[in-house]
C-alpha cells in the first residue's frame, strides 16, 4: 500500500480512472479482493498533510470502526426468516451441524433453543432456564 508522496503521485497518474480503480492501483485491496476504501482515504488525507486523531486512526486504541458488533437485536426478514448471527453462536460455543429443538413461548414472546445432542447440560443452548 502506497503512502505519502508515492501515494499522491500514483493518484495523480490515475486521476482519470474510477475511485475503486485508483485505490486498487495504489495497493488498497484486502485479502478477499475487496477495495479498502477507508484505509485508502485515510492514507490520502495523511499524505496531504492533515493529522488524524490517534483515537480515530487505530481501532485497537478504542476508537474508530471495529467492524460489525453484536447488538443483541435482530428483525424478521422479508422472507420470514429470523437470523441469529455468528457473533451469538460463537458466544455460546455452538458448532456447525449442532441441532436444536425450538420451543415457542407465546405468553412471553420468547423462543428457546434446546440442544438435541446434550440433554445432560441443561437446556444446551447456553441460555439459563427460568
Amino acid at each position: 500500500m502506497l503512502e505519502g508522496r508515492a501515494l499522491l503521485e500514483r493518484v495523480r497518474s490515475l486521476s482519470n480512472r474510477p475511485e475503486d480503480e485508483i485505490a486498487r492501483g495504489c495497493g488498497y485491496v484486502g485479502p478477499s479482493g475487496r477495495v479498502l476504501r477507508k484505509s485508502f482515504y485515510r492514507a490520502l488525507v495523511q499524505a496531504k498533510g492533515f493529522a488524524i486523531p490517534a483515537a480515530a486512526a487505530s481501532p485497537a486504541s478504542g476508537g474508530g470502526s471495529r467492524g460489525r458488533q453484536a447488538e443483541f437485536r435482530t428483525r424478521v426478514h422479508g422472507n420470514g426468516n429470523l437470523l441469529v448471527g455468528n457473533a451469538y453462536t460463537r458466544l455460546l460455543g455452538l458448532e456447525p451441524g449442532q441441532e436444536f429443538r425450538i420451543d415457542l413461548h407465546p405468553e412471553t414472546g420468547s423462543i428457546w433453543l434446546t440442544s438435541l445432542g446434550s440433554e445432560e447440560t441443561g437446556n444446551g443452548s447456553g441460555i439459563p432456564e427460568s
